[in-house]
């Protein structure tokens, strides 16, 4: 992601397991240098200040978020790193850490959030 004089701005929540997968995908792509990371514990007043920077310019604020140029803002891991891909010429399926993160441990904990929501919900 060479020529561009401003660096994308990525908003991470610590212990996000969304922010740790572009997290992941920027060290496999070896990208770290080209972004600058501010991340923050939740909670924090610093998390208070970087939701009030973003919420003029997002729907919805959730994290991971990134500001790719002044005024130009998303929230969603996917559409973050396929952003960052394309910007890099890199294919993410071709990352095995990236792809094993994602197939494995993610997809794990997105099905147990699935399945607490399903009990709660069967509980009420």
């Amino acid at each position: 992601m060479t020529g561009n004089t401003l660096k994308p701005i990525l908003y991470f929540k610590q212990n996000c397991p969304f922010c740790f997968k572009v997290r992941l995908f920027l060290l496999e792509a070896g990208l770290n240098e080209d972004v600058e990371i501010r991340e923050f514990v939740s909670g924090s007043q610093q998390e208070n200040d970087i939701r009030a920077e973003l919420s003029p310019h997002l729907d919805k604020v959730s994290f991971p978020a990134a500001r790719f140029e002044p005024g130009r803002y998303i929230a969603e891991s996917d559409d973050i790193v396929a952003l960052l891909a394309a910007k890099a010429g890199r294919e993410p399926a071709s990352m095995p850490a990236f792809t094993n993160y994602v197939e494995g441990p993610l997809k794990l904990v997105m099905n147990l959030w699935k399945e607490n929501i399903e009990l709660k919900a069967a509980a009420a």
